[in-house]
């Protein structure tokens, strides 16, 4: 795949037109790999001019600061924005909610003012633009559920872009009783993700995919790779990971063609 570094476009004198964010889970996650993968294929075809940072990427510090590690998180934080200021970027795409909450609302303080979108709301404006276009292709009549991830929906009111994405490839959105506002937590934020749940009566993801199941889906919309882990855990689960499944925007729209 085509993925140019920000040390070789500007080695050619060129800036891009976006940042592209990979961060942890997609860059070192067998599944996330796969978004990232996806969305590039889309970026490719919409002909965007982007660039990444590659080896001097690290990561935001999100789990850090969830986790209440303020000083390790600073560290990181001042770092990046080093580098960004570095190569004076000005848009930065991500497909992690995590990493777009962070750069977005934390990183101003110290330093770091970005145009800032999730990969979601990016594609949306490449639709709107004429420079991508969606078809139903093989997901078209299937029923697909969406969950809102917590960094994306309730922390920054991002409701609509994923979901207009999802309507383009002509399949029967169904909402869970809990959405939006109202939507419930994967389980996989506030640094969760990276240790096991406290003791309760059920793990949340089992509840979270429960509900997603209410639904009768085909598949499971999700637009984060933390909470594509913890649904896909919750679906392995249940055992319907053979009719079900889980994936990103991003996959959806590039994996419609491929018939």
């Amino acid at each position: 795949m085509k993925v140019p570094t920000m040390a070789e476009m500007m080695a050619e004198g060129r800036q891009p037109e976006v940042l592209f964010w990979v961060g942890c889970a997609g860059s070192f996650d067998d599944r996330a790999k796969k978004i990232t993968k996806a969305f590039v294929k889309l970026l490719n075809k919409a002909n965007v001019e982007f660039a990444v940072l590659g080896t001097e990427e690290s990561c935001t510090g999100d789990p850090a600061k969830r986790a209440g590690n303020e000083f390790l998180f600073q560290m990181q934080a001042v770092t990046n924005i080093e580098v960004l200021n570095g190569y004076e970027v000005k848009k930065i795409v991500t497909a992690c909610p995590h990493c777009f909450n962070t750069l977005k609302n934390e990183y101003p303080s110290l330093g770091g003012d970005y145009k800032v979108m999730h990969h979601t709301q990016f594609l949306k404006s490449l639709l709107e633009e004429g420079r991508l276009a969606i078809e139903g292709g093989k997901f078209k009549g299937k029923r697909v559920t969406y969950h809102d991830p917590c960094y994306l929906g309730r922390a920054n009111g991002v409701y609509e872009a994923p979901r207009e994405l999802i309507r383009k490839l002509d399949v029967e959105l169904v909402e869970m009783r809990k959405c939006k506002k109202a939507g419930l937590c994967c389980g996989a934020g506030g640094a969760q993700m990276f240790k096991e749940p406290e003791k309760g009566n059920k793990d949340v993801n089992i509840e979270r995919t429960e509900q997603a199941l209410e639904t009768r889906p085909d598949i499971v919309a999700a637009g984060c790779p933390f909470c594509n882990t913890m649904m896909t855990d919750g679906v392995k689960n249940k055992e319907k990971e053979a009719e079900i499944a889980v994936m990103d925007v991003a996959e959806l729209i590039a994996n419609a063609e491929e018939l």
